[in-house]
This record gives structure tokens, C-alpha cells and sequence, in this order.
């Protein structure tokens, strides 16, 4: 039976955070990002965790961190628990593969969401009206069809609840013009690259969400990059529009949820065996995609 990483305690070091995801953990002039197997669904954690998760989406996220630095900076310094200061390189067993050490950032109250297709929230919207986000896009537009350029549609960020949905004007009343511009065109050249790279594999990223931060004066990409919680990634070759796509990512676990008699709040429904299993094998299925590596070859 696999071990399951639902929570992490490390004896004598300092606990700054523990969000849906990630324990995070003061490490002196940096901090240690370990991501554990929880997952949420509609803001909600999950009793079950998904076998090897925390793994998956650490390694893509490394992946394209070093992919996309000469784009804009970011927080990674290594995943190797031997350079990690004591006492987290004393544990070796439980953090390999899963964590990081990051530089300290502050991060922007922001989300920055790319979408270069018109589906979850943005297509329910796109029923009602099609002024999306404040862009006006063409009538006809089916679930799923490919937006005539990608979109950066921020959001607020936050700490419980829902994010909510904002416009760029006012993302530039909360973090100002220039910054907002710096992160929308950051934003912009990550997702392109990503897609780039990911078609090349047969894979489409729908749309994804990107956070930052700054360091010492410089904007920085920071907490998880094009992974399957932040992403949605469809197999190309079974890609047909008027319809929801087969997933690689969160999505087919929000998908079971939507057959439920759930409110969507707290607490959450038992997962079946079978849909933790499958969750499981379609976040190493792009872990394999994206990187070429898997679990066995990351752990051994």
C-alpha cells in the first residue's frame, strides 16, 4: 500500500503555513516548500489524499521553473534534501521528490489566470453573456472552442473561501499600473512557452494560474507552475469542441464531484477507491508527458 503524505511534522523546525497543498516551513533567510498529497476540489480539502501527488506536481513544477527562468525570475534553489539546512535535510525519506527550497518572496495578492480555451467557469460565464472579464469575445463560441487570443483574467487571492474573479482595471487599483503590466506580460510569455513546449508532447493547456512575488526588488514566479492543480491539460488527439474534454488534472476529480448531492462546503464526500486511484494515475501520466521521468525514477 502506498504511503499517503497528508501532513508533514519535522521536530524542530518552524511551521509558517499549512495551506490546501503545501506545509510550508521557515528555513532562515529561506523557506521550505513541502507539498503533501491533500487535494481540494470548489476550495474544499479532501479527507483522501491522492498516492504520490505532492511528488507530481513538485518535479513539474521544478521542470518549469528552470525551463522558463530566462522569462522572469523565480523562487527555486533546489529539490536535492542533502544541500537543505539542518533539520530538513535529516529527513530525506519523507521530503525527497516533494519539496523545495525557495527564496523568501511577498507574494502579490493576485492569481494570474491564463485561459486560451473557453471552458469550466469561463464557458458558464460565456452562456450568460459574452463579455467575459471585461473582453468582449465573438458570439457562436462553443465549450471548449479556442479563444481567439489567450486571456489574462486575474483574481483576487484568498487566504479562505472563494478567489473571486477581477478585471485588469482592478487588478491595477490593488497592485498598481506597472506591476500589473509586468505580470500580465510575464504571464503571458510562461503560458506561451508552456503551451509550446506541451503541444510538442500532444498536449493542450487550456488555461492555467501563475503567482508572484517580489525578493530584494525583483518580481519573481513563485508557488507551483503549470501543474495539474493549476492547469487544465487535454490529450490533443482526443480534443473535439462542444464538449468537456477528457483531463489530465484536477478536473476529472471535480467532474465525479459534480454527480454528487454535495453543497460543495465542508465537509467533503468520501473518494471511492477507484477515483483516488485514477486521480493518481493521470497526475504521473503528465508527470511522465511533461518531464519523461516517474515516480520510480524520481525516488530512486
Amino acid at each position: 500500500m502506498t504511503k499517503v503524505v497528508m501532513k508533514t511534522e519535522i521536530p524542530g523546525a518552524t511551521l509558517v503555513s499549512r495551506g490546501k497543498v503545501r506545509d510550508i516551513y521557515d528555513a532562515g533567510d529561506q523557506l521550505l516548500f513541502v507539498t503533501t498529497d491533500r487535494i481540494s476540489a470548489f476550495d474544499v480539502v479532501m479527507d483522501n489524499g491522492i498516492p504520490y501527488k505532492g511528488i507530481v506536481l513538485t518535479q513539474i513544477s521544478k521542470y518549469w521553473f528552470e525551463k522558463t527562468s530566462p522569462i522572469i525570475k523565480n523562487h527555486f534553489i533546489s529539490d536535492r534534501v542533502e544541500d537543505y539546512p539542518f533539520p530538513f535535510n535529516q529527513f530525506k525519506g519523507l521530503l525527497q521528490g516533494r519539496s523545495m527550497l525557495v527564496k523568501k518572496s511577498e507574494p502579490f495578492p493576485v492569481e494570474c489566470i491564463m485561459r486560451g480555451y473557453l471552458s469550466g467557469s469561463a464557458w458558464k460565464a460565456y452562456q450568460k453573456s459574452n463579455i467575459l472579464f471585461g473582453y468582449e469575445l465573438p458570439a457562436g463560441l462553443v465549450n471548449s472552442s479556442r479563444l481567439p487570443e489567450p486571456l489574462f483574467t486575474p483574481s483576487t487571492k484568498a487566504t479562505s473561501g472563494h478567489d473571486m474573479n477581477i478585471t485588469f482595471q482592478e487588478m491595477q487599483e490593488m497592485v498598481g499600473r506597472e506591476i500589473s503590466q509586468e505580470l500580465r506580460n510575464a504571464s503571458l510569455k510562461v503560458y506561451l512557452a508552456g503551451v509550446k513546449e506541451a503541444e510538442s508532447r500532444g498536449i493542450i493547456i487550456a488555461d492555467t494560474k501563475f503567482e508572484f512575488g517580489t525578493c530584494n526588488g525583483d518580481i519573481l514566479l513563485i508557488d507551483e507552475v503549470l501543474t495539474p492543480d493549476s492547469s487544465r491539460f487535454w490529450p490533443a488527439d482526443e480534443y473535439r469542441t462542444g464538449q468537456n474534454q477528457p483531463s489530465l488534472d484536477k478536473q476529472y476529480l471535480r467532474d465525479y464531484l459534480e454527480t454528487l448531492d454535495w453543497g460543495k462546503t465542508p465537509p467533503p464526500p468520501p473518494l471511492p477507491d477507484g477515483i483516488v486511484e485514477n486521480t493518481s494515475q493521470k497526475y504521473q501520466e503528465i508527470l511522465r508527458i511533461i518531464t519523461g521521468k516517474t515516480i520510480k525514477d524520481i525516488l530512486k
